[in-house]
């Protein structure tokens, strides 16, 4: 989980309220990041599932894009359907290259008189770069350090939440208003990355500390680290950049063509269309897949996936144990002949070769709200 780096890492504005809490602190994307609580990583992970887990996600970047024309003008750096994205609502997608290859996933939602994104903290750099570049005439601001932002998670989310803010406990999946939370001006989008219920808490920086402290004191949450958000996110089989998708994936390799409209499938006219609509018409040559190992020995990043006849045929992106599965779980890329549910594989791991099979993606049903 960790990434490491020469210069001095950055902190959130609830460093030292980790500290308190005991956290085992890590570099993280450049930043001091907390892995896990003393409640542990399996403790953190069935917490959230039964019942809510807050998340400091205050190291992605948040931007707001300004301009006229701004929905036409981003639209030619994603593949995502902006232009029917209605005010208020949120809308998954990613900035791909001329390749098809995917730079960065983000969320994008219409705020009325901009767009406001949410993007991966280690690539917020090259993405505010990009978009800089790729907008001309477009305001990019950059949030950066004065804002803060918390990810509350997991089936009693809304009753939580509801306490303090009635309203949120209707919100429509993936949409996003602005809020007063004991009167600390919030924004509050109702989306996740743990395939639970739950909400995201944009809050200005010196403010963060007294929002979390809130959240924290209510019996259902607990404090929730980097090591258990990466087990849930693995078993509702969400992608992480830089490892289940990259520069060398497209969105069809990566499964993620639900997230291309018909509209764009048909129009294109962003970098790399000409691939991703080949590749939707004949099909590409590899796919990424869930991998159910057999027994209890998880498969880690990187480890060889070979067919029945002993060839090799892909490599694991994400693998470890999945608490809720109580199973080992593993995504990964293989041959477009060896992506079917239920294939049998064998994944090299410490020299053996150990039997898997392809295994449908989510590993647990993914819970989000839906009216």
């Amino acid at each position: 989980m960790s990434s490491e780096t020469d210069s001095p890492l950055l902190v959130t504005p609830l460093n030292a309220l980790h500290r308190e809490l005991g956290a085992k602190m890590v570099p993280f994307a450049g930043y001091d990041m907390p892995v896990q609580y003393p409640l542990g990583v399996l403790k953190e992970h069935l917490h959230t599932r039964e019942q809510a887990g807050l998340f400091d996600v205050s190291h992605m970047g948040q931007v707001i894009l300004h301009g006229d024309g701004v929905v036409d003008a981003l639209e030619k750096l994603v593949p995502g359907e902006l232009k029917a994205l209605k005010e208020g609502r949120i809308r998954y997608s990613f900035f791909t290259n001329d390749q098809g290859g995917i730079l960065d996933d983000l969320m994008i939602a219409n705020r009325g008189d901009h767009l406001f994104l949410v993007v991966n903290a280690a690539c917020k750099v090259p993405d505010i770069a990009h978009l800089t570049a790729g907008l001309p005439g477009i305001e990019v601001e950059y949030l950066g350090d004065d804002r803060g932002l918390l990810a509350l998670q997991g089936p009693v989310a809304a009753t939580v939440l509801a306490r303090f803010l009635p309203e949120v406990a209707t919100m429509p999946f993936m949409s996003m208003v602005n809020a007063s939370l004991k009167g600390i001006p919030v924004t509050i989008a109702r989306s996740g990355y743990t395939g639970e219920d739950g909400y995201e808490i944009g809050i200005d920086a010196d403010r963060t500390e007294d929002v979390a402290r809130l959240l924290l004191a209510e019996p259902e949450v607990a404090a929730i680290g980097l090591g258990a958000r990466d087990s849930l996110r693995l078993e509702a089989g969400l992608c992480l950049y830089g490892h289940d998708i990259d520069t060398t994936t497209t969105p069809v390799e990566a499964g993620l063509t639900w997230a291309i409209s018909k509209r764009r499938r048909e129009e294109g006219g962003y970098p790399g269309d000409a691939v991703v609509r080949r590749q939707l018409a004949e099909g590409a040559a590899r796919y990424r897949v869930g991998i159910q190992p057999e027994g209890r020995a998880p498969a880690r990043e990187h480890t060889e996936i070979q067919d029945a006849n002993g060839q090799t045929v892909g490599e694991v992106t994400s693998g470890g144990f999945g608490p809720s599965a109580n199973a080992p779980v593993a995504m990964g890329y293989v041959t477009a002949g060896n992506a079917a549910a239920g294939t049998p594989l064998s994944l090299i791991v410490r020299g053996k070769a150990l039997p898997a099979k392809v295994a449908t993606l989510p590993f647990v049903p993914q819970r989000y709200y839906r009216g």
